[in-house]
């Protein structure tokens, strides 16, 4: 009964996000999961909206200049995630005829499609009853089912035969696929990492953490994310920033007086240049634009 409950939760206080929307299709289902790949909801879903006004398709996404998308990505972090979600764009187009595959393996073989994502599109816009685990789902059935306050360091394996154990205990695919969703909104509105709300979560009752009396984590931790002031990251930002507001190549001499470190602006102009995010000028080595 416990996920049960968390079905019947779902179903009447999910939140209303755009891309939970019937009639969004599956490429709508793929730009969400890339857009809120470490990025806060309230951050996507302005983006995802004018994203799916200007390229509903996947066709109509790879038309498009790289520049153009890296340019709506703005500053939501992460732009190699906009030019994966672009080749993607291009390979659903030249592989499968503009419509995104149900096989996992097909979902696996786009660019920038990993596991957890492939798995959410095959549910979420398929109606497929796969386990799909993110970091909310293994932070709650962490403390539901081994009262352990975290889940530790990711094990794609194990993590799965969790998610698939939670799943069997509803039946019928569509409820299986209401409480994939339901655990991630479970752990991102209620049972968060910091300050769980377990005075309004469906399933208090029957999580082993609070019967033991929220003992604290002990074992392995995930690593930290580094941090971002001062960082090659903030570098890379700053000059994507920079080439994003301009209609034409911006000299390497002015982007240098963005990074006050100069072997850090070397850094992150040479990988951004590797990563395809910027090109050097076609008339001059001296000046930079976005890649196309």
């Amino acid at each position: 009964m416990t996920m049960d409950a968390v079905v019947d939760w779902f179903e009447a206080s999910h939140r209303d996000l755009p891309w939970r929307s019937p009639d969004t299709t599956a490429w709508g289902v793929l730009v969400s999961e890339v857009m809120l790949q470490q990025t806060p909801v309230p951050r996507v879903v302005p983006l995802w909206m004018e994203w799916m006004d200007r390229w509903p398709t996947p066709e109509a996404c790879a038309q498009a200049q790289l520049s153009e998308v890296l340019t709506l990505w703005g500053r939501l972090g992460y732009p190699r995630r906009a030019k994966r979600l672009h080749e993607s764009a291009q390979a659903i187009v030249e592989r499968h005829n503009g419509e995104l595959p149900r096989d996992l393996a097909a979902l696996l073989a786009l660019p920038g499609v990993g596991d957890y994502t492939a798995r959410a599109i095959r549910s979420f816009a398929f109606g497929y009853p796969d386990p799909v685990v993110d970091t909310n789902v293994r932070r709650v059935l962490a403390r539901l089912e081994h009262g352990e306050a975290e889940a530790g360091p990711p094990r794609t394996a194990a993590d799965l035969r969790a998610g698939q154990e939670a799943l069997d205990q509803v039946s019928g695919a569509r409820r299986q696929v209401t409480l994939a969703k339901g655990l991630m909104e479970l752990g991102a509105v209620l049972c968060t990492a910091r300050k769980p709300l377990c005075g309004n979560c469906p399933v208090s009752s029957s999580c082993r953490w609070r019967a033991e009396d929220y003992p604290p984590y002990e074992g392995k931790r995930a690593s930290a994310q580094a941090r971002y002031e001062g960082s090659d990251r903030q570098a890379r930002g700053l000059v994507l920033r920079e080439l994003r507001a301009s209609d034409t190549p911006v000299p390497l001499s002015f982007l240098g007086t963005l990074v006050s470190d100069p072997q850090q602006f070397s850094r992150a102009i040479h990988s951004l240049v590797e990563d395809g995010l910027i090109r050097y000028a076609a008339d001059s080595d001296e000046s930079v634009e976005l890649g196309s």
